[in-house]
């Protein structure tokens, strides 16, 4: 029995530091329903997984950093089309954010937000996602690129 191929999109997880150790998540809105995202998109013809999710946090949410080298995870939800829904698989690479931009591309389209862990997790709304956010800090290889050295608090 064959394995069904899904269709893929890449997306990024931007986290950063704050004051004391406390980490933050950016989401950002859906430009079609306005929920709470990630930043995310399809596949980039020429351009790794890792480059793609650094573009879409960059053109959504303004965001500049350093993208983990391998995927944190995977989450999958039906994606919105003109007609049709599709079930789709999401890898998910985790940024560490270094700053936002005060303009971007989609700055007019889209509301960008920094959420302490749990409160992204109660935003989105694609279970899975919010498993792999609230599994993160059990995570030492992912909480060491976020801050190594660092006394993390989520």
């Amino acid at each position: 029995m064959s394995k069904l191929k899904l269709p893929r999109q890449i997306a990024a997880l931007p986290v950063r530091v704050g004051e004391f150790g406390t980490v933050e998540i950016c989401l950002v809105t859906s430009r079609e329903t306005g929920r709470w995202i990630i930043p995310k998109g399809g596949l980039m013809v020429g351009i790794s997984d890792l480059e793609a999710a650094k573009i879409e946090a960059k053109e959504e949410a303004g965001l500049l950093g350093k993208v983990w080298d391998k995927p944190l995870g995977r989450y999958h939800f039906w994606r919105r089309g003109e007609g049709k829904f599709t079930y789709t698989e999401v890898a998910v690479f985790l940024m560490r954010v270094k700053r936002q931009k005060k303009r971007w591309k989609e700055m007019e389209e889209r509301q960008t937000s920094w959420l302490s862990l749990l409160d992204a997790a109660d935003h989105v709304q694609e279970p899975e996602l919010s498993t792999l956010m609230v599994r993160l800090p059990n995570n030492e290889k992912a909480c060491t690129f976020i801050g190594r050295g660092l006394d993390l608090r989520f």
